[in-house]
């Protein structure tokens, strides 16, 4: 957008310490950052008076009631992209069908995720949906320190590795576990873990304190008898899907409803996910139909599957270029919200 539109500031407002961060170490000139004001009318109302939108986007499902009245309410063009709209929160809308029509209906522009969502954002108020497509398609690649991969790659020394990603409570000890039956097969193993919080390090590494751990918030390196490299850091995620040739994605064997598959697709990852995907459900489908991707049910499932891809390269292969084909199959959403967003920044 800044590169398209040169005469606009873009103020980019998110709920998290961690995002505060890592949008401090990423945003470029013209593109600011604040934490969103508590959704009551007259912390919105100093909000919007001090920094007078023109254009105000919502991302995703964050629909805040005063945020969205009050934005409106000073005259700006409201747009919601990416619009996400699950089955169950769909039916709690239902219940609220007035307050539901008077919020969405403030939308001048609706890009739904999937035709399904537009079909339920419809139906409790938006005046229209503007298109179809889901913006994590359009993501690059995750970035990734160049120096520092070279490194870990050094001491890792070619031995067998997997990854497992953005894992929640719960996960870490059942990684644990596939760790100790795969390394029967495989005596070399090594397991990445990065949890999606790195500020639960503490809490995963007393969980698996029987296994050898090197924690990367201390700057530990991995020696022979690693058995687990805690990837306790933020923003990190690009590197160890780099070095791991197999990823899988967490928040899936716990009910969160699992991440972003695409990330580790995007880079060439062969992908394994638990059966919780509820948050990704369209994406998921996608790519089991392209062969893309190995749902499990089991942590014993798992370790079988994992003990399949370590030792049959040519499969890896396959599904690794299926998973990165998948990711790329489907761009374009930023063009099309580019297009109609002319009509306003112009």
């Amino acid at each position: 957008m800044l590169a398209v539109f040169p005469d606009i500031h873009i103020l980019l407002t998110t709920v998290t310490v961690t995002s505060a961060k890592i949008m401090r170490e990423r945003l470029p000139v013209r593109a600011l950052h604040q934490f969103v004001p508590v959704d009551t009318p007259d912390a919105v109302a100093r909000f919007l008076d001090h920094w007078r939108p023109q254009v105000a986007l919502w991302v995703d499902s964050e629909l805040w009631p005063n945020s969205i009245m009050e934005t409106r309410k000073c005259g700006a063009v409201l747009g919601i992209i990416n619009a996400r709209m699950s089955e169950k929160s769909f039916n709690c809308w239902r219940f609220a069908r007035p307050l539901s029509a008077r919020l969405l209906s403030c939308f001048s522009l609706c890009f739904a995720q999937s035709a399904e969502d537009g079909k339920r954002l419809l139906e409790l108020g938006v005046p229209a949906i503007t298109g179809i497509g889901n913006l994590k398609y359009d993501a690059p690649p995750l970035p990734c320190n160049m120096q520092e991969r070279a490194q870990l790659q050094s001491d890792i020394s070619g031995r067998h590795l997997w990854v497992a990603a953005s894992t929640h409570p719960g996960e870490e000890k059942i990684i644990g576990d596939v760790h100790q039956a795969v390394k029967r097969e495989f005596p070399d193993l090594l397991t990445v873990i990065v949890p999606r919080h790195a500020k639960r390090g503490d809490e995963i590494a007393a969980q698996l304190h029987s296994l050898h751990i090197a924690r990367r918030s201390n700057h530990e390196t991995v020696k022979p008898d690693t058995d687990i490299y805690l990837g306790d850091t933020m923003g990190e995620l690009g590197l160890f899907y780099r070095l791991a040739p197999i990823a899988f994605i967490g928040g899936t064997f716990v009910a969160h409803g699992g991440q972003n598959p695409l990330e580790a697709a995007r880079i060439g990852c062969t992908i394994l996910t638990g059966r919780h995907t509820h948050n990704f459900s369209d994406i998921v489908s996608g790519m089991q139909q392209d062969k893309a991707i190995l749902c499990v049910g089991t942590p014993e499932e798992l370790a079988v599957r994992l003990i399949q891809l370590l030792r049959d390269g040519e499969m890896r292969r396959k599904m690794s270029e299926a998973a990165m084909r998948h990711a790329q199959s489907k761009g374009g959403t930023i063009e099309r919200i580019m297009k109609e967003l002319q009509a306003y920044l112009i």
